[in-house]
């Protein structure tokens, strides 16, 4: 799907998973669809599953957003609490349209919380209270990040299986049933060979000729200033203590305090990532650990450098990579039963940036990077390293193992639908007329309160789309949103086997043939053309 085939579909106001390659172009196409909502006096909320991606897209997580913070689960009390900030109920009772990017990396009981939420404070039923959602994301890339802390309740169990974890796997994202917009544009990369690198590594179909190709990228010379990145936050600490180290200016310790039972502590630490004791110099690179949520000044994820410290409070002065000049308080991170806290850490929220883990560059498109993926140990963590540069020649590479090339097998499956409903969408909305599009736009900005820009010629709203848009679409066009089940692989094979023609068989299942030359693949029917 191209990105003005997704847009067209976005102004209808319809739930929307856009997903695509790295470089596709979704934060592009998201950032667009922003600028139309707010020219029709649309504000939508801009949120993201963690810090970095946040900032990326300039809004909140999706955590902060909702007011469920870090917690695991909802209580009927939970919700009351929640129902009774003010700050969020505002948010969420008057957004109209709310996205939430980089969706691989938050968890299915995550979606729910935050669809319960909605629902409550919007007092609707309709998933996520009747909020347009727009999810974006890759989930070739990282999976959802799982912690448990010891004073959950133990009824509240992890999920074992990963499975469980990805957030399509939630009931929230079954009731939403987002029309999927599978970007297939490529605007990162900008080498062909590297690209097919990278597309193998989608397909499981790395070569011998592609291992080859990123071999020739070992020892590569890597410059200074070049982003260095890692899969365990080991690797990460020596390459920052070896810089900072070299840093000749005075040093400056931060050291953590703590208030409560040292069982609870602990906990605390763990979900805190900045370290207990954090050495500072003037030019050290730096990154922030927590959101400020009352002034929104930073959140977890934004990067910036020490220029110098505070005369009265010895506070560290940080320029952030945007430019921004900020006095760095100490923070508190705390567990809480309701409103009393049961215990707390405070401490700079800071870490040292000269390396980062793969995890945190994931949303980052680089120049450069230097990588050692030698222990890589999950799935999609080296295809988010190495999807991060643009050519080939940007990348220096220490070391590879097997996982860094994998990606996870329920992905591999889940993305052949994707692609599927994302192809029967562009034939569905591409059989509409340019009328029944504009008039759907139209019905949709003036449901969400807002209005068409001064000198904008106003659409008349088409009888036949008067109903939700993704109603109105399957209704009209049926076999395009023909469910797909295992009768249909036995009749697909069945006609496959007789000698039909793809085209001819695509027409049967309301298919493009690209989908089902994938599912014939997937049943071993056809083999892979090398």
């Amino acid at each position: 799907m191209t990105q003005e085939e997704t847009l067209n579909i976005l102004k209808t106001g319809a739930n929307v998973f856009l997903t695509g390659e790295p470089g596709s172009g979704k934060t592009h196409t998201v950032n667009r669809y922003v600028s139309w909502l707010s020219e029709r006096a649309i504000e939508p909320a801009i949120t993201a599953s963690t810090g970095i991606a946040a900032t990326h897209i300039g809004g909140y997580t999706i955590h902060s957003w909702s007011g469920i913070g870090i917690k695991q689960f909802l209580t009927d009390y939970d919700l009351d609490q929640i129902g009774q900030n003010k700050r969020i109920v505002d948010q969420v009772s008057g957004a109209h349209v709310l996205i939430i990017d980089e969706v691989s990396m938050l968890a299915a009981k995550t979606l729910s919380m935050v669809d319960a939420v909605c629902r409550t404070i919007k007092r609707d039923e309709r998933p996520f209270g009747g909020i347009q959602v727009v999810l974006v994301g890759d989930f070739f890339q990282l999976p959802p990040v799982q912690r448990r802390n010891d004073f959950e309740e133990e009824s509240q169990e992890l999920f074992e299986d990963r499975q469980s974890l990805f957030s399509f796997g939630s009931p929230a994202w079954e009731r939403l049933s987002p029309i999927v917009c599978y970007l297939h544009e490529q605007h990162r990369q900008e080498d062909s060979d590297f690209l097919d690198v990278l597309s193998a590594m989608r397909r499981n179909a790395l070569t011998a000729a592609h291992r080859v190709l990123l071999r020739t990228r070992f020892n590569a010379i890597a410059g200074e200033e070049t982003t260095k990145l890692y899969s365990h936050n080991e690797d990460v600490d020596r390459i920052n203590d070896t810089a900072i180290a070299k840093l000749t200016s005075d040093a400056r310790v931060f050291s953590m305090t703590s208030v409560g039972p040292d069982r609870l502590v602990i906990n605390v630490k763990k979900g805190c990532l900045s370290p207990e004791v954090l050495t500072l110099k003037v030019g050290a690179r730096v990154m922030f650990t927590k959101n400020d949520v009352q002034t929104q000044r930073f959140v977890n994820g934004t990067l910036g450098k020490v220029t110098g410290f505070a005369s009265e409070s010895g506070n560290p002065i940080v320029k952030t990579h945007d430019g921004r000049t900020l006095v760095v308080e100490p923070e508190d991170w705390s567990v809480q039963d309701g409103k009393r806290i049961l215990a707390s850490i405070t401490q700079l929220p800071l870490r040292l940036a000269w390396a980062m883990t793969v995890h945190k560059s994931q949303g980052m498109s680089l120049d450069a990077a230097h990588m050692d993926l030698s222990h890589a140990f999950e799935y999609g963590q080296g295809y988010v390293a190495l999807s991060r540069v643009r050519t080939l020649s940007g990348l220096s590479l220490a070391g590879l193992n097997e996982r860094a090339l994998q990606v996870h097998p329920e992905i591999l499956e889940k993305d052949i639908i994707f692609r599927e409903n994302s192809e029967a969408a562009t034939e569905a909305f591409g059989k509409l007329s340019e009328a029944e599009l504009a008039g759907m736009h139209a019905n949709f900005v003036k449901a969400s309160g807002g209005h068409e820009p001064s000198g904008t010629v106003e659409a008349k709203v088409p009888v036949a789309v008067e109903k939700s848009t993704l109603h109105a679409v399957r209704e009209k066009f049926p076999n395009a949103y023909r469910p797909w089940t295992a009768e249909h692989d036995g009749e697909l094979a069945q006609r496959f086997e007789k000698g039909e023609k793809l085209k001819d068989i695509a027409k049967v299942f309301g298919r493009q043939p690209g989908s089902i030359h994938a599912r014939l693949l997937k049943l071993g029917l056809i083999e892979e053309e090398v």
